[in-house]
């Protein structure tokens, strides 16, 4: 499949077009990385995306209810029967970052610069080339900025574009997602992973005169070192990891409230329950021995346990024609592929049974979700000529 696409005047037309605009790809990456886009307050970034959608000549681009920018490439008649070719907007950064770019050479500098501006930037310019090249397929592509792929985010656009199962708005015959740089690497198996906070609160008061009452802060304190020493495991590789503690109002009282999250995640989903069980178990074990410790008469702790997220675990099997697919693109640019396992928004399409992949856009980048966030462009246009075979192919490309 993969050779006759090589062979297809209009995907070569395509790919050229790619290759020539490798400059212009990358002034779009330094410009949508300019604009900050935290999870959840995308709205800046997303436009300028339409806007390059528009000049990119995709059809109907809309921005939707919770800020998803869509455009069209081919004819179509509903949301179904579509390849999506998606790429998230949102950053892990907030907003008192200064997220200007530099540049040194083929290295540009910049927080979330790979982490997804890369993505996006290939997103506008696989359309682009689509267009330009007028290359016609048996299935229309729906290209996709999606909102809240990060953290707290949650999979929020992609959970809003594809809809509950039982009333999907939109459902492709196969999903592609962008995500930061690379050309070899095929997420296939969806990472799930559950996120809670957990608060405990009491009467609190003086740190001296209220001694003896139930403290949260204690609570937390014996949640996390028993938590610490839950095992984890590596076949199939299932983590914990406590991520932020807060609570208290001063130095001298002990607070009415304090609490922790937490951050659980396995390649396979009973593994994911099973470490789930164990957590709230330790929690509420943590609650009890503060409870048995504090001063009899006196009040006990109350304790909350919020999920505040919840990324489904699965995989594309990769004898499936999409991971194959994207097996033999990574080879025709020369290079080995990687099946890996990963959290992205491929997570949900596969959660409901859609073949989904997350590939790289090209080049190599490092130090992802730090501000020190590099990306240098060596062979970055592979990487964008790789997605694009990926999704001509599955839209069923037709023959010049």
């Amino acid at each position: 499949m993969i050779a006759a696409l090589l062979a297809n005047d209009r995907i070569r037309a395509a790919r050229a077009h790619i290759e020539r605009a490798d400059e212009v790809t990358l002034a779009r990456q330094a410009a949508l990385s300019a604009i900050p886009a935290p999870t959840g307050a995308e709205a800046a970034r997303g436009r300028r995306v339409a806007e390059m959608f528009g000049d990119a000549g995709l059809d109907d681009v809309t921005i939707d209810a919770v800020g998803n920018v869509r455009g069209w490439c081919g004819k179509r008649e509903t949301g179904n029967d579509c390849v999506v070719l998606s790429a998230h907007l949102d950053t892990v950064f907030g907003p008192e970052l200064d997220v200007s770019v530099s540049r040194r050479g083929l290295r540009l500098e910049g927080p979330g610069i790979a982490d997804n501006a890369r993505g996006l930037a290939a997103l506008v310019t696989i359309g682009e080339a689509l267009v330009r090249a007028r290359v016609e397929t048996q299935q229309p592509v729906l290209f996709v900025a999606t909102v809240g792929e990060e953290g707290s985010g949650d999979l929020r656009g992609v959970r809003h574009l594809l809809g509950p199962s039982d009333r999907p708005t939109v459902r492709p015959s196969a999903f592609i997602a962008l995500d930061g740089a690379g050309i070899e690497r095929i997420v296939h198996r969806a990472l799930g992973a559950r996120r809670y906070r957990v608060t405990y609160a009491g009467p609190g008061g003086h740190s001296w005169a209220a001694c003896g009452v139930a403290n949260p802060a204690n609570a937390v304190g014996r949640a996390v070192a028993m938590i610490a020493q839950l095992p984890t495991h590596n076949a199939p590789r299932t983590t914990h990891a406590v991520v932020r503690i807060g609570g208290g109002t001063s130095l001298n009282s002990i607070p009415q409230t304090a609490w922790f999250e937490i951050d659980l995640r396995s390649e396979d989903p009973r593994a994911l329950q099973g470490i789930d069980e164990a957590v709230h178990a330790t929690v509420t074990a943590a609650l009890h021995e503060e409870n048995r410790q504090r001063v009899p008469g006196t009040a006990p702790l109350a304790m909350d346990v919020r999920r505040v997220g919840d990324r489904p675990s699965g995989l594309t099997p990769r004898s499936h024609p999409l991971v194959q697919t994207a097996v033999a693109a990574t080879r025709a640019m020369g290079h080995e592929h990687q099946l890996a396992c990963a959290s992205t928004d491929a997570n949900i399409p596969i959660a409901l049974g859609v073949p989904a992949v997350a590939l790289g856009a090209g080049g190599r980048a490092g130090d992802a979700h730090l501000p020190t966030e590099w990306y240098e462009n060596d062979k970055g246009a592979l990487g964008i000529v790789r997605a694009l075979l990926v999704t001509a192919a599955m839209a069923g490309a037709r023959a010049a």
